[in-house]
Order: structure tokens, then C-alpha cells, then sequence
């Protein structure tokens, strides 16, 4: 079992910037791989930004390529999203997500455990 908790959510103007962290507890974090994803009010989940186990494979959608930064601290079983030139259109509810298997994956059913969810407002 794996419990995740995010933090680092709230209201930011376009242009500025935001650092989400996720804390995990419970079975060994550094086996597993990380992933962001958000949704919008009456849109589906989508992915974000993903990393691997070891923190040295990272993938991105393309909406947010260039802006937003995943990473990782397996030291304080700890994902982090670095979300920098934010635009209204990045305003969702952001979940932290992990999978019980090493490499990274896209899609929201290859994860296993999610977190509750932290709110990002960016405003124009």
C-alpha cells in the first residue's frame, strides 16, 4: 500500500510559478515510478509529466513541455512538479500518482495508488 499526499497548490497570475510536492509513505517509493496528472471541471484526467524510478527518465504532454519540471528525491520519498510560465489553461486539480512497477507509463489506469489532489488557479 502507498499513501500520497500533495501539497503546494493555490492562486498564481499567468506568467508566475508553483511547486507542487507529493509525499509518499508506505511501500518502498524507490521502486516505484511517479506521474502528475490533472483535471479540469468537466474535463477527463490527463497526464502531466512522468518520471522513472531511478529519476533519470522524464516524459511530458506536450501542453506543458518546456514549462513544467518533474523530479524526484527518493532520499524523502518525495515527487516534485515545477510548474513555471503557468497559464489560465493550467488551472485543474493535480494528482500524484504511483505505479507499483519502475518505468514510467502515460496513462491513468497504469497507476496503481493516487492522492487526493491539490488545487492550482492560474489567473489572466
Amino acid at each position: 500500500q502507498v499513501q500520497l499526499v500533495e501539497s503546494g497548490g493555490g492562486l498564481v497570475q499567468a506568467g508566475g510559478s508553483l511547486r507542487l510536492s507529493c509525499a509518499a509513505s508506505g511501500r518502498t517509493f524507490s521502486s516505484n515510478a511517479m506521474g502528475w496528472f490533472r483535471q479540469a471541471p468537466g474535463k477527463d484526467r490527463e497526464f502531466v509529466a512522468a518520471i522513472n524510478w531511478r529519476g533519470d527518465s522524464t516524459y511530458y504532454a506536450d501542453s506543458v513541455k518546456g514549462r513544467f519540471t518533474i523530479s524526484r528525491d527518493n532520499a524523502k520519498n518525495t515527487v516534485y512538479l515545477q510548474m513555471n510560465s503557468l497559464k489560465p489553461e493550467d488551472t485543474a486539480v493535480y494528482f500524484c500518482a504511483a505505479r507499483v512497477r519502475p518505468l514510467a507509463a502515460l496513462r491513468p489506469y497504469e497507476y496503481d495508488y493516487w492522492g487526493q489532489g491539490t488545487q492550482v488557479t492560474v489567473s489572466s
